[in-house]
Protein backbone atom coordinates (compact mmCIF):
# COMPACT_ATOMS: atom_id res chain seq x y z
CA UNK A 1 0.00 0.00 0.00
CA UNK A 2 1.35 3.10 -0.59
CA UNK A 3 2.05 5.94 2.21
CA UNK A 4 -1.20 7.76 1.25
CA UNK A 5 -2.93 5.04 1.73
CA UNK A 6 -1.54 3.72 4.64
CA UNK A 7 -2.11 7.02 6.30
CA UNK A 8 -5.83 6.94 5.28
CA UNK A 9 -6.12 3.00 5.80
CA UNK A 10 -8.15 2.79 9.21
CA UNK A 11 -5.82 0.97 11.75
CA UNK A 12 -8.58 -0.70 14.26
CA UNK A 13 -10.66 -3.67 13.34
CA UNK A 14 -12.77 -3.24 10.58
CA UNK A 15 -16.54 -5.61 10.42
CA UNK A 16 -16.48 -7.34 7.33
CA UNK A 17 -19.32 -9.07 5.43
CA UNK A 18 -18.15 -11.93 3.39
CA UNK A 19 -20.23 -12.99 0.51
CA UNK A 20 -19.58 -16.18 -1.10
CA UNK A 21 -22.35 -18.52 -2.66
CA UNK A 22 -19.73 -21.66 -2.17
CA UNK A 23 -19.49 -22.20 1.67
CA UNK A 24 -15.74 -23.40 0.78
CA UNK A 25 -14.50 -20.53 -0.20
CA UNK A 26 -16.50 -18.38 2.21
CA UNK A 27 -14.82 -20.20 4.97
CA UNK A 28 -12.10 -19.73 3.26
CA UNK A 29 -12.12 -15.62 2.42
CA UNK A 30 -13.44 -15.67 6.41
CA UNK A 31 -10.28 -16.70 7.16
CA UNK A 32 -8.75 -14.56 5.62
CA UNK A 33 -10.53 -11.46 7.09
CA UNK A 34 -10.00 -12.50 10.65
CA UNK A 35 -6.75 -13.73 10.18
CA UNK A 36 -5.92 -10.31 8.81
CA UNK A 37 -7.39 -8.67 12.25
CA UNK A 38 -10.60 -8.02 11.03
CA UNK A 39 -13.89 -9.21 12.33
CA UNK A 40 -15.93 -11.25 10.45
CA UNK A 41 -19.75 -10.44 10.43
CA UNK A 42 -22.76 -11.55 8.62
CA UNK A 43 -24.04 -10.93 5.58
CA UNK A 44 -27.11 -8.88 6.88
CA UNK A 45 -25.23 -7.37 9.53
CA UNK A 46 -23.84 -4.31 9.77
CA UNK A 47 -20.39 -4.03 7.93
CA UNK A 48 -17.77 -1.00 6.89
CA UNK A 49 -17.29 -3.70 4.36
CA UNK A 50 -18.38 -6.48 2.32
CA UNK A 51 -16.03 -8.68 0.35
CA UNK A 52 -17.54 -10.28 -2.35
CA UNK A 53 -16.79 -13.49 -4.33
CA UNK A 54 -17.91 -12.95 -8.06
CA UNK A 55 -20.56 -9.91 -8.16
CA UNK A 56 -21.60 -8.83 -5.33
CA UNK A 57 -25.56 -8.71 -4.20
CA UNK A 58 -28.16 -6.51 -6.31
CA UNK A 59 -29.00 -3.46 -3.95
CA UNK A 60 -25.47 -3.38 -2.20
CA UNK A 61 -25.01 0.23 -0.62
CA UNK A 62 -21.83 -1.04 2.05
CA UNK A 63 -18.36 -0.21 0.33
CA UNK A 64 -17.59 -3.62 -1.47
CA UNK A 65 -14.75 -5.29 -2.54
CA UNK A 66 -15.10 -7.78 -5.48
CA UNK A 67 -12.81 -10.91 -6.25
CA UNK A 68 -13.09 -11.42 -9.18
CA UNK A 69 -16.40 -10.17 -10.81
CA UNK A 70 -17.14 -7.11 -13.12
CA UNK A 71 -17.85 -4.37 -10.62
CA UNK A 72 -16.93 -0.93 -12.45
CA UNK A 73 -20.02 0.75 -10.22
CA UNK A 74 -17.94 -0.73 -6.93
CA UNK A 75 -14.93 0.62 -5.31
CA UNK A 76 -12.99 -2.34 -5.16
CA UNK A 77 -11.89 -4.93 -7.77
CA UNK A 78 -9.25 -8.02 -7.43
CA UNK A 79 -8.69 -11.30 -9.12
CA UNK A 80 -10.00 -13.79 -7.51
CA UNK A 81 -6.69 -15.45 -6.99
CA UNK A 82 -6.01 -12.80 -4.72
CA UNK A 83 -3.40 -12.81 -1.79
CA UNK A 84 -4.22 -12.54 2.32
CA UNK A 85 -2.56 -9.11 2.06
CA UNK A 86 -3.92 -7.74 -1.00
CA UNK A 87 -7.37 -8.54 -0.16
CA UNK A 88 -6.28 -6.65 3.58
CA UNK A 89 -5.38 -3.80 1.44
CA UNK A 90 -7.83 -3.84 -0.40
CA UNK A 91 -10.71 -3.67 2.25
CA UNK A 92 -8.94 -0.61 4.25
CA UNK A 93 -8.72 1.26 0.81
CA UNK A 94 -12.09 1.07 0.34
CA UNK A 95 -12.99 1.74 4.48
CA UNK A 96 -11.19 5.26 3.93
CA UNK A 97 -13.02 5.88 0.42
CA UNK A 98 -10.27 5.02 -1.85
CA UNK A 99 -10.96 3.08 -4.95
CA UNK A 100 -9.20 -0.03 -5.70
CA UNK A 101 -8.43 -2.09 -9.68
CA UNK A 102 -6.00 -4.50 -10.60
CA UNK A 103 -3.76 -2.84 -12.75
CA UNK A 104 -4.94 -4.35 -16.44
CA UNK A 105 -8.47 -3.23 -15.06
CA UNK A 106 -7.43 0.39 -16.09
CA UNK A 107 -8.26 0.13 -19.86
CA UNK A 108 -11.63 -0.85 -19.22
CA UNK A 109 -14.31 1.54 -19.40
CA UNK A 110 -14.34 5.28 -20.53
CA UNK A 111 -10.76 6.47 -21.04
CA UNK A 112 -8.73 8.86 -22.55
CA UNK A 113 -9.08 8.74 -26.63
CA UNK A 114 -6.24 8.14 -28.69
CA UNK A 115 -5.87 10.99 -31.64
CA UNK A 116 -4.16 8.31 -33.99
CA UNK A 117 -7.27 6.44 -33.92
CA UNK A 118 -8.30 8.13 -36.85
CA UNK A 119 -11.71 9.47 -36.12
CA UNK A 120 -10.41 12.18 -33.42
CA UNK A 121 -13.51 14.25 -32.58
CA UNK A 122 -12.79 18.12 -33.45
CA UNK A 123 -13.69 20.23 -31.36
CA UNK A 124 -16.42 23.20 -32.05
CA UNK A 125 -13.40 26.01 -32.01
CA UNK A 126 -12.07 23.66 -34.97
CA UNK A 127 -14.71 23.16 -36.62
CA UNK A 128 -14.87 26.90 -36.93
CA UNK A 129 -11.23 27.36 -38.15
CA UNK A 130 -12.05 24.11 -40.97
CA UNK A 131 -14.37 26.11 -41.88
CA UNK A 132 -12.70 29.15 -42.47
CA UNK A 133 -9.45 27.02 -44.34
CA UNK A 134 -12.32 26.21 -46.84
CA UNK A 135 -13.06 29.33 -47.62
CA UNK A 136 -9.21 30.00 -48.05
CA UNK A 137 -8.57 32.30 -45.48
CA UNK A 138 -5.45 33.77 -44.00
CA UNK A 139 -3.91 32.89 -40.53
CA UNK A 140 -4.46 36.67 -39.71
CA UNK A 141 -7.94 36.71 -41.34
CA UNK A 142 -9.16 33.80 -39.61
CA UNK A 143 -7.75 35.36 -36.06
CA UNK A 144 -9.75 38.80 -36.76
CA UNK A 145 -12.86 37.01 -37.95
CA UNK A 146 -13.25 34.52 -35.03
CA UNK A 147 -11.41 37.23 -32.28
CA UNK A 148 -8.64 34.76 -31.22
CA UNK A 149 -4.72 35.45 -31.39
CA UNK A 150 -2.70 34.57 -34.43
CA UNK A 151 -1.06 31.91 -32.24
CA UNK A 152 -3.80 30.21 -31.14
CA UNK A 153 -5.37 30.00 -35.09
CA UNK A 154 -2.14 28.38 -35.59
CA UNK A 155 -2.48 25.79 -32.63
CA UNK A 156 -5.93 24.79 -34.03
CA UNK A 157 -4.21 24.40 -37.97
CA UNK A 158 -1.72 22.23 -36.36
CA UNK A 159 -4.20 20.59 -34.22
CA UNK A 160 -6.56 19.77 -37.39
CA UNK A 161 -3.40 18.76 -39.45
CA UNK A 162 -2.78 15.75 -36.68
CA UNK A 163 -6.47 14.73 -36.15
CA UNK A 164 -6.83 14.55 -39.80
CA UNK A 165 -3.75 13.23 -40.79
CA UNK A 166 -3.35 16.38 -43.58
CA UNK A 167 -0.04 17.95 -44.15
CA UNK A 168 -1.53 21.24 -45.59
CA UNK A 169 -4.68 23.60 -45.25
CA UNK A 170 -6.05 21.71 -48.95
CA UNK A 171 -5.50 18.32 -47.25
CA UNK A 172 -7.36 19.40 -44.02
CA UNK A 173 -10.42 20.35 -46.14
CA UNK A 174 -10.45 17.64 -48.27
CA UNK A 175 -9.85 15.06 -45.63
CA UNK A 176 -12.70 16.39 -43.47
CA UNK A 177 -15.16 16.59 -46.50
CA UNK A 178 -14.30 12.69 -47.07
CA UNK A 179 -14.26 12.03 -43.68
CA UNK A 180 -18.03 14.13 -43.16
CA UNK A 181 -19.61 12.20 -46.37
CA UNK A 182 -18.55 8.74 -45.15
CA UNK A 183 -19.93 9.46 -41.63
CA UNK A 184 -22.83 10.46 -43.07
CA UNK A 185 -26.17 8.67 -42.60
CA UNK A 186 -28.99 9.14 -45.18
CA UNK A 187 -31.96 8.27 -43.77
Amino acid sequence: MSDAASELAPTGRLRVAVHAVDLLRRTALSRVVAEAGHIVVGAQDAADVVLSDGDCLPGETRPVVILGGAGYDVPGVLSRNAGASQIDAAIRAVSAGLIVRLPGAMDAGFGAMRETDGHALLTPRELEVLATLAEGMTNKAIARRLNISLHTVKFHVESLFRKLGARTRTEAVAKASERRRYETITL
